[in-house]
């Protein structure tokens, strides 16, 4: 089994899956588009996913409120789904709202998404920002702040905006294109990730005495290109040691997964278990 932590009461596996793929948020259109993920990414596939994830052993499901995956965990849920599920708030919809919705169907978890958020610091919007924390807060659940960059990280610790948790990208899309959220623009992705951002944001993870869910550890999927089919597995081991080894004890990783040509969520399970010293 994959192993768990303590979060804010609740066991977590170190490992939980995300939701990227299923929304169409491709970072490889040369090697898979949007489009593709779109057609292949139904309700019913989707929940087949997160049973299979259930099999493979994570607990933990993080996704976006946007309402297609609100229904999907709907019926997930009526299913039968046992996995606990982490929000993150969705931009187009008035946070209010969003809360309500995300309410309904018991998280464990919420917190504000990242590109928003680092955009809003950016133009001097802190209080905003801020205010949105507190308000989220009020759904009595552990709230966190998602970011792309290390000094937003320390500025939030430094001034204690009262987070429980961060959702960490190890790659820094603000510091070179700053490319909008796709949730507000409807774009494709376009931006380039630079794996050696990792070692910025380390430091910071391993400094911050709070939780933190660390994510895009394959680059949005960017380590894997020009590479073979039988490249990818070492691949995966080789980023996943770096970064188990470079974070807290008490941190978890999160990572997606495009089920069309093979079954990614057990292979990282697989991957992840060999790495933190357990067999699935």
């Amino acid at each position: 089994m994959l192993p768990r932590v303590d979060f804010f009461g609740i066991p977590v596996t170190r490992l939980i899956t995300g939701d990227n793929s299923m929304e169409g948020l491709s970072y490889i259109p040369r090697r898979h588009p949007s489009s593709e993920m779109l057609d292949y990414w139904t309700a019913d596939k989707c929940v087949e996913a997160l049973f299979e994830a259930e099999r493979c052993g994570y607990n933990t499901y993080m996704a976006v409120a946007d309402p297609f995956l609100l229904r999907v965990i709907r019926q997930y849920k009526n299913e039968g789904g046992t996995m606990g599920i982490m929000f993150q708030t969705y931009p187009p919809i008035d946070l209010d709202v969003s809360m309500v919705q995300m309410g309904k169907l018991g998280p464990a978890a919420v917190y504000h998404q990242g590109t928003t958020a680092d955009i809003w610091l950016e133009e001097g919007k802190a209080d905003f920002l801020r205010e949105r924390i507190k308000r989220l807060k009020g759904m009595g659940l552990p709230t966190g702040l998602a970011t792309h960059v290390p000094e937003v990280l320390k500025r939030a610790e430094d001034e204690d905006w009262g987070l429980d948790f961060y959702m960490v990208c190890l790659q820094n899309s603000r510091k070179y294109e700053k490319e909008e959220s796709t949730f507000l623009t409807g774009k494709e992705k376009t931006i380039s990730f630079r794996p050696g951002d990792r070692w910025d944001m380390f430091p910071v993870i391993r400094a911050v005495g709070k939780p933190c869910i660390v994510f895009k550890i394959f680059a949005g999927g960017q380590l894997f290109y020009d590479r073979t089919e039988e490249e990818i597995p070492g691949l995966i081991e080789k980023s996943m040691r770096e970064v188990y080894g470079n974070i807290k004890s008490g941190d978890i990783v999160l990572t997606g997964a495009f089920q069309k040509y093979k079954n990614q969520i057990r292979e990282n399970a697989e991957i992840a278990a060999r790495v933190l010293g357990e067999t699935v």
